[in-house]
């Protein structure tokens, strides 16, 4: 069966975030552990070394390419076992990412988001975080990852279409404001 997109696009005081989620049967605090603990980190996402506790550590994705550069990670929020918000990159060229986790009846709720820097630019995210989330699931439930060509054309148009039309609504937004403005 194909992976189906799960992503939607969401705006906030800072700009547009493309946010997922994922749920797990499993507590909330185990859970965590696949985004505090680097040997569970890298099996479905990358590594790191550092202590979080400092606010900055070093981050190599790995879930695509075993040989991807270090990137700077500064920690913004770090609430055990609720939240992480972090700047992913170098200063002037790096995203913004958060990771909330909630409990409730046995079940772990986590939601990933990535701020956007350009709709048009970045609709290609959505599959590849889709993908990262499926590694997540695999890796938690101890089953293979999945394929990353199934995350492809299809997805990635789902995407697109998606940016599309949040850019629509912005511009008409932009432009009845100029309209309001300048009969006011």
């Amino acid at each position: 069966m194909m992976p189906q997109p799960t992503g939607r696009l969401v705006r906030k005081d800072d700009g547009v975030y493309l946010v997922l989620d994922r749920m797990f049967k499993a507590p909330i605090e185990e859970v965590w552990t696949y985004f505090s603990r680097s040997p569970r980190l890298s099996a479905w996402l990358g590594e790191y070394t550092g202590t979080g506790s400092t606010g900055a550590v070093r981050f190599r994705m790995t879930a695509d390419r075993p040989d991807t550069d270090w990137e700077d990670v500064s920690i913004l929020e770090c609430s055990p076992p609720h939240r992480l918000h972090a700047d992913v990159g170098p200063a002037g060229g790096s995203h913004r990412m958060f990771v909330h986790l909630t409990e409730a009846s046995g079940h772990t709720t986590v939601t990933v988001g990535r701020r956007l820097r350009s709709l048009v630019e970045e609709a290609d995210e959505g599959p590849r975080w889709d993908y990262y989330l499926d590694r997540l699931v695999a890796a938690h439930d101890h089953k293979q990852p999945p394929e990353r060509a199934a995350y492809g054309p299809s997805m990635s148009e789902h995407y697109r279409m998606l940016c599309r039309e949040l850019d629509r609504d912005l511009r008409s937004e932009a432009a009845a404001a100029r309209t309001a403005a300048s009969e006011g």
